[in-house]
C-alpha cells in the first residue's frame, strides 16, 4: 500500500490537470446550448413552409425534436472541442509562446516560473477559443447538412412527420455518434 501524500497541486499542475478535464465551464456550456437550441429549431422553419406542416398541429413533435436535437447537438460541440483542444494547443504551442516571450521580454520582474504559467495560460486560452469556434461550426454544418440532404432525397416520400422524426433525430444522433471518436 502506497503512503498517503500530503503535497498540494501547485498552480502550475493545477492548469495542466484542467486542460485535460472534459468538463466544460459554464460559459461555455451555455454558448453550446444556444448555439444548438438555434440549429436545432432552423428545421422547423423548414418544415413548417416547405413541407407544410401546421405548427400549431405538430407543436409538441416540434418543441420534443428540437429539445432532443438541442441536447444531442451541445453533447457533440463538447466532444468535439475536448479532441480539437489538445491538437490546437499543440499546433499553436510555438506562435504563442513567442508571442509571450516577445510581450514578457520588458517585464525584468517575472521569473521564469511565472512566464512559463502565463504561457500555458495563454496557450490553453487560444486552444480553448478555437476548438470552442470549430466545434460550433463543424457540427453545425454537418447537422444542417444531414437534414436537408435526409428531407430532401432519403425521406422525401414519407409523411412529412415521419420525415421530420426520422431526419431530425438521425442527424443530431448521428452529430453525436460521430463526435465520441478520438479523431476529428
Amino acid at each position: 500500500m502506497a503512503p498517503k501524500s500530503n503535497s498540494k497541486i501547485s498552480r502550475e499542475e493545477e492548469l495542466l490537470l484542467e486542460g485535460f478535464n472534459k468538463n466544460v465551464s459554464t460559459k461555455s456550456s451555455a454558448l453550446f446550448y444556444g448555439n444548438a437550441f438555434i440549429v436545432s429549431a432552423i428545421p422547423v422553419w423548414l418544415y413548417w413552409r416547405v413541407h407544410s406542416l401546421d405548427m400549431s398541429a405538430y407543436a409538441i413533435m416540434f418543441v420534443v425534436g428540437t429539445l432532443i436535437s438541442t441536447w444531442l447537438l451541445a453533447f457533440a460541440y463538447k466532444n468535439t472541442k475536448h479532441v480539437l483542444k489538445h491538437k490546437l494547443a499543440v499546433k499553436r504551442e510555438a506562435a504563442v509562446t513567442k508571442e509571450m516571450n516577445k510581450k514578457l521580454a520588458d517585464d525584468k520582474k517575472i521569473s521564469k516560473k511565472e512566464k512559463d504559467e502565463r504561457i500555458l495560460w495563454k496557450k490553453n486560452e487560444v486552444a480553448e477559443y478555437e476548438a470552442t469556434t470549430f466545434s460550433i461550426f463543424y457540427n453545425n454544418s454537418l447537422f444542417l447538412a444531414i437534414v436537408i440532404f435526409a428531407s430532401f432525397y432519403i425521406f422525401s416520400g414519407a409523411s412529412p412527420t415521419v420525415n421530420y422524426a426520422i431526419s431530425i433525430g438521425g442527424a443530431s444522433g448521428l452529430i453525436a455518434l460521430l463526435s465520441t471518436g478520438t479523431k476529428n
